[in-house]
């Protein structure tokens, strides 16, 4: 794929694009601050996040509309994973927050240059639901706690802080109370009305100006405070060699997630919007954007949902709206600082909840429960392992989910009987048993998979047991379908030797139908199917060998490597 800067953009959608940057800055400021107060940061490491970070991860991607940015997710994982290393807010913790992103920027590198990407097709959809939504309901719970004013202690676990969060209900600010729950207001309904308007920017000024006229922060309401005035500088993060080991296992955790979600999302967009995306240009954007992050005070850099959709219904479909929000965040922390001192800390609270709220994914998890009992399962336990047990956990027991599922799928492949029909044509159906095989004297398998040593036994079970039943039923020929068989291993090749020897034992043949070329070439060198004839199509076999006997001129198991084959890949009629 040709490198371009800012696919997408031309003169005549230069407007819009930015336009929509400015949108975007209005959305991702208020929340980049909630999220760095997630993360146990000052306000200036989300707004930091939003500047240099961005411009890398827009001249680099491939994707036109993904947007980088810290999110919910990240900022959990930043929070609980150097929560038990340093005190959150303190220079340390920023020190490590820093060294944790430079850290996710080396993995995001060696990803892209070998060509990793497709790791994150490891982590499922219910795998990421579960996940994140685990994530989301601990953020929510600090965030509900901050709107009603009530302090719970952000180093604890979800049980202990939900219990801290009921006995603490009875200190209830009021004012805190009134200001969130007109914030959850506007944001719902202002969606409503006008999805694209920035809702959270008009909350955040509403919020600043009755808390200044009414003097509520007296009477006990949280604001943001002092927020540094000044362009990021780089730097280094100042910690020891022991302190780099130790934010190791959490930065490769952030790198997985982000991988996950980025590149999906981007696939999605791109397929949904009609561009090609170059998943490993992606990964080296990210790290790129992490590095920046890592080298001007911010944090670890993934992927925003939640943004991206925004834009994508503002009509946005280039990184330049990425670039005008850096710029534009810029100005703020050089001249406008001061501005956001007195930003209530409940209204913030609130943007972060209805921001999150989605992220529960409540309707997903209904949806696996109608579809898919056992994925509902998956999703359940990563979203009580990330909850209870720490996204760190959380999501090796992800990948080891997946393992497990991806083993239980590729140890129990389709095997198909195909059954002759009126006029000539085959139907399949899964084999239950082999008393009909369609035509007296022969029967058409088709094993739908590679045959690796996962599935292997259960080639050479059905298959003997075809042959068993079979031969007790007038069987003479049994022909095994290799369209779907795209590769074989040595444990395999074992299989069919077992099946071999059944079959000759039996007295029954095996032949071979629609065989690619290149599987022909490693069953030669396996030395499986050794003179076994095969045939271009199913109906070949059927017709040459209905009745007993064989036809003078099929295809010779000893040139497999080398008969040229016909196009067996049809989709519309797969078993022709």
């Amino acid at each position: 794929m040709k490198f371009r800067v800012l696919p997408g953009l031309h003169v005549r959608n230069l407007g819009r694009e930015s336009l929509a940057g400015v949108t975007l800055m209005a959305i991702a400021v208020p929340l980049n601050i909630g999220y760095a107060q997630i993360a146990g940061l000052p306000a200036t490491a989300g707004l930091y996040s939003l500047i240099l970070p961005c411009i890398m991860f827009a001249l680099i991607a491939s994707t036109r509309q993904l947007i980088a940015s810290p999110d919910a997710a990240a900022a959990a994982l930043v929070a609980s994973s150097l929560g038990g290393l340093a005190t959150a807010g303190g220079k340390d913790y920023i020190q490590l927050a820093m060294a944790q992103a430079i850290i996710g920027a080396v993995f995001f590198g060696l990803c892209a240059i070998f060509k990793l990407g497709f790791l994150a097709n490891f982590l499922s959809e219910p795998i990421l639901i579960g996940f994140v939504g685990g994530l989301a309901l601990d953020i929510l719970l600090s965030q509900v706690a901050k709107m009603l004013g009530v302090k719970i202690n952000s180093g604890d676990d979800f049980i202990p802080r939900v219990g801290e969060l009921v006995s603490g209900l009875g200190t209830t600010n009021v004012w805190s109370l009134l200001i969130s729950g007109l914030a959850v207001a506007v944001l719902v309904g202002g969606r409503k009305l006008a999805g694209r308007f920035p809702w959270a920017l008009v909350v955040l000024i509403v919020g600043t100006i009755a808390v200044v006229s009414t003097g509520a922060e007296a009477a006990g309401v949280a604001v943001l405070g002092h927020v540094d005035a000044g362009a990021p500088a780089l730097t280094w993060p100042q910690i020891s060699p022991s302190e780099w080991l130790k934010v190791t296992p959490s930065a490769l955790a952030l790198t997985l997630v982000a991988m996950a979600e980025g590149l999906l999302v981007a696939r999605r967009y791109g397929q949904k919007r009609g561009y090609s995306t170059n998943p490993n240009r992606d990964l080296a954007a990210f790290g790129a954007a992490n590095l920046a992050a890592g080298v001007t005070g911010g944090f670890t850099v993934g992927s925003s949902t939640s943004r991206t959709a925004a834009l994508d219904q503002a009509g946005s479909r280039t990184q330049l709206p990425s670039i005008v929000a850096a710029v534009g965040t810029l100005l703020l922390v050089l001249f406008g600082t001061a501005l956001l001192e007195h930003i209530p800390s409940p209204a913030i609270g609130a943007i972060v909840a209805v921001a999150v709220f989605p992220l529960l994914g409540i309707g997903d998890l209904a949806h696996l429960w109608r579809v898919r009992k056992f994925e509902f399962a998956v999703a359940a336990v990563c979203f009580l392992g990330a909850l209870l047990l720490g996204p760190i956990i959380g999501i090796m027991l992800a990948f080891v989910l997946s393992l497990v599922n991806l083993a239980r799928r590729a140890s129990s492949p389709r095997v198909d009987l195909l059954v002759s029909q009126q006029g000539g044509s085959l139907s399949s159906e899964p084999l239950t048993n082999t008393a009909s095989t369609g035509v007296a004297d022969v029967a058409v398998v088709r094993f739908a998979a590679p045959i690796f040593f996962a599935n292997a036994g259960v080639l050479s079970d059905r298959l003997s047991q075809v042959i068993t039943a079979g031969s007790q039923n007038g069987l003479v020929n049994l022909v095994l379908d290799c369209e779907a068989i795209t590769d074989i291993d040595v444990t395999g090749a074992k299989a069919v030797a077992e099946i071999t020897e059944v079959a000759q034992q039996a007295g029954v043949t095996l032949h071979l139908s629609r065989l690619r070329t290149d599987i022909a070439a490693e069953f030669a060198q396996l030395g499986v199917f050794d003179g076994v004839d095969h045939y271009a199509t199913n109906e070949d076999a059927l017709a040459s060998l209905s009745g007993g006997h064989q036809s003078s001129s099929p295809h010779q198991g000893e040139a497999l490597a080398l008969a040229p084959q016909e196009d067996t890949t049809n989709p519309k009629n797969p078993t022709d």
